[in-house]
């Protein structure tokens, strides 16, 4: 998307595992730009090793935002982060002719750059109620319920992620008709360039990154992470890859081999499903992370048109 400014958001995305964290932070320091997290775990200051949230070292190559912001007792979503985003970026450009968006939360990156919907806040009355019906009568029941009250959502939505069924369960109890009648999909202005930046791999060196990344995590002490949280295993914050796993072997369900192996499973699904979400968009340029050389001169090429427009 181009506008007459010189101001760019240079947006890096790509599938978890695939190597953002690097590539973001080299480019930060080469354009002296601050980076904007768009990684919805990486919100939660409790929340590191399971999230791979990057280290204090990481963190001191680059300012960055949205890095440990928030707790997991605190109630955050896309619509939330939007307007945060939308109030930060205009004083981070005062200074900065680039500020970098860095992530793979899709709903979080598309509300920055295309805008979303004005959602009603649940209560949490209502988000009681879904959870406690999810919890009782599980994910079949409540992807029923979402089938009945919504199809057209049901039909686009992905219903094996509880937490995305659960919401627009709840929106439809608020508003009183299906969730999918609120959402417009018309997209917002926005007062900046907005150049996206997709990092992939081949599947069987993406694959063989997040396993190897797992087993590292384990190593540097997730099961004692997960244990400290154990309590508030019911937040939704928690019901996430790494976490849930290791809960269901804490309550002796699972064998501990068996949850990192559903750890690393898990994981892939989740890159295969962004994988899918982002390659509907047609405005991300891809490459692969190693492809340092190329993805400089491709940017530079990027600004350099940007400014002969202007």
């Amino acid at each position: 998307m181009q506008n007459a400014t010189n101001k760019t958001l240079l947006v890096v995305l790509g599938p978890t595992g695939v190597g953002k964290t690097e590539i973001s932070l080299q480019l930060a320091e080469h354009f002296a730009c601050p980076i904007v997290s768009s990684d919805s775990r990486q919100f939660y200051r409790e929340l590191k090793i399971g999230t791979a949230a990057p280290t204090e070292q990481e963190l001191s190559r680059a300012t960055h935002y949205f890095i440990g912001s928030h707790s997991i007792h605190d109630t955050y979503n896309a619509g939330q982060y939007e307007a945060d985003v939308m109030e930060l970026l205009p004083k981070l450009f005062k200074t900065n002719d680039v500020v970098m968006l860095v992530g793979g939360s899709m709903m979080y990156i598309d509300a920055v750059c295309n805008g979303i919907d004005d959602i009603p806040n649940v209560d949490e009355a209502t988000r009681a109620f879904w959870l406690n019906e999810y919890e009782q009568k599980g994910l079949e029941f409540v992807q029923n319920e979402l089938k009945r009250l919504d199809p057209v959502h049901f039909a686009e939505v992905d219903i094996l992620n509880p937490k995305r069924i659960l919401h627009a369960l709840e929106i439809c109890s608020i508003i009183g008709k299906p969730y999918s009648e609120v959402r417009t999909g018309i997209r917002k202005e926005r007062p900046f360039n907005i150049l996206k930046l997709g990092l992939n791999r081949p599947r069987p060196e993406l694959y063989e990154r997040i396993n190897a990344r797992v087993q590292l995590m384990i190593a540097d002490g997730l099961i004692a992470e997960a244990q400290q949280f154990f309590e508030f295993k019911h937040l939704n914050t928690l019901n996430t890859v790494g976490y849930k796993e290791l809960f269901e072997y804490m309550q002796g369900k699972w064998p501990l081999d068996f949850a990192v192996n559903m750890i690393q499973q898990n994981s892939r699904r989740y890159a295969k499903r962004q994988l899918t979400w982002f390659n509907r968009d047609k405005e991300i340029h891809w490459f692969h992370p190693a492809n340092e050389e190329q993805i400089f001169e491709f940017i530079k090429s990027q600004m350099a048109q940007n400014e002969l427009n202007n």
